[in-house]
């Protein structure tokens, strides 16, 4: 079997591995995909100019982040329904992004719920991911049940207001609820180590996955669509809607998916201890900037009053070297977590978070950067 040596290659393995519209649904974009393209064009676009003869022998990617320690700048970012990636996939992401030293953030939308990932990752540094629910006291319960397992930081998603237009699952029939359709069924019996190492361990224990967070009366299948009103995503979100969060949760509140130098001012003003600029893996709005080129502008306003983190487009680290040098203090990753999880299960996981670790410290001591705070200092340079 062909070694795993990049992003690709994991990729790769995944794809053979998932069903085609478990993949796409990972993988891919919205409407065009114009928005990958730019991620991807705008990271590689970026280079970064070394300083020699800086007299460090090794590297230290240990940071302090919302006052936490970590061993790296690093998390891995709030994926819907990562626990049909692989069986109780949550909790193997969990324990992968232990064992490496950085926090995993657990999805509103996770086939597993954060109590199940407590329980079977004790160690982990868990962060909760929110969907705001029409319900505001069914949220409010959410919110205890994430600060009773320890989640001690709250990523409040606001690019997001309705679903994004993602032509692609209408076609391989993948969406919440499921579609079967001759192609996707065909697709999914194709896949046998999928069927019987995920789905089938599902059918046999826990039932037919589910929205693990949804409250029990309202819990759906994926294959039904009768979503109770009162869960459905919030799309009227204002800024008092941050406050009354801030008012209520007692851990770090960052919002996830500010672009806008005004939008990160508000953070500041409402209490947020973070932001990430987001573009949500170019998987909602086709016609957004890139993060790169906000981060500048953002960092140059907010003048540390709050954390800034990145995400969406990273396939090496010398990516998150990047967003590190143009201001981020950390970056989160998505699909390369889980197209490890799927290539190898929880070790698979854990391998791709240590590949990216390794490819910063690589690229790291080829900048003569030997700690993170010294990115900052690199100088960047973007062609246009």
């Amino acid at each position: 079997m062909p070694i795993l040596l990049n992003a690709s290659d994991y990729r790769e393995r995944a794809r053979q591995f998932l069903p085609r519209g478990l993949f796409e649904y990972i993988d891919r974009g919205t409407e065009d995909e114009a928005a990958l393209r730019r991620l991807r064009a705008s990271l590689d676009a970026i280079t970064l100019l070394p300083a020699v003869l800086t007299g460090h022998e090794s590297r230290d990617l240990d940071t302090t982040l919302l006052g936490r320690q970590m061993a790296a700048p690093l998390a891995v970012a709030p994926t819907a329904l990562a626990g049909l990636v692989a069986h109780d996939g949550e909790t193997k992401l969990a324990r992968a992004a232990s064992r490496v030293g950085i926090p995993v953030c657990i999805s509103t939308q996770s086939v597993t719920t954060v109590e199940t990932v407590r329980r079977g990752a004790p160690d982990a540094l868990l962060w909760f991911q929110l969907y705001v629910w029409r319900d505001r006291a069914l949220t409010g319960r959410l919110l205890e049940r994430a600060s009773a397992c320890g989640c001690d930081n709250l990523l409040v998603t606001v690019d997001t207001p309705v679903s994004p237009n993602r032509e692609y699952n209408e076609r391989n029939g993948f969406g919440i609820p499921f579609k079967p359709r001759p192609r996707s069924v065909v697709d999914v019996a194709l896949h046998p180590r999928w069927v019987f190492g995920v789905l089938a361990r599902y059918l046999v224990g826990e039932g037919m996955p589910t929205y693990g967070h949804y409250p029990e009366a309202f819990r759906t299948a994926i294959t039904r669509a009768d979503i109770a009103e009162a869960v459905r995503l919030e799309p009227r979100l204002s800024w008092d809607d941050m406050r009354w969060l801030r008012e209520i949760w007692p851990g770090k509140l960052t919002i996830k998916g500010v672009l806008a130098v005004e939008d990160a001012e508000k953070a500041v003003e409402i209490g947020a201890d973070g932001i990430v600029v987001s573009v949500h893996g170019g998987r909602n709005l086709d016609c957004l900037p890139v993060p790169a080129d906000c981060i500048p502008a953002i960092v140059d306003a907010v003048k540390g009053r709050l954390a800034i983190l990145a995400d969406s487009g990273v396939r090496r680290g010398t990516d998150v070297l990047k967003y590190l040098a143009l201001g981020a203090e950390a970056v989160l990753l998505g699909r390369l977590p889980l197209w490890g999880l799927a290539a190898g299960g929880e070790a698979g996981a854990e391998a791709v978070l240590r590949m990216v670790l390794r490819e910063m410290d690589t690229a790291m001591a080829f900048l003569g950067a030997h700690r993170v705070p010294a990115l900052r200092e690199v100088r960047v340079n973007e062609r246009n």
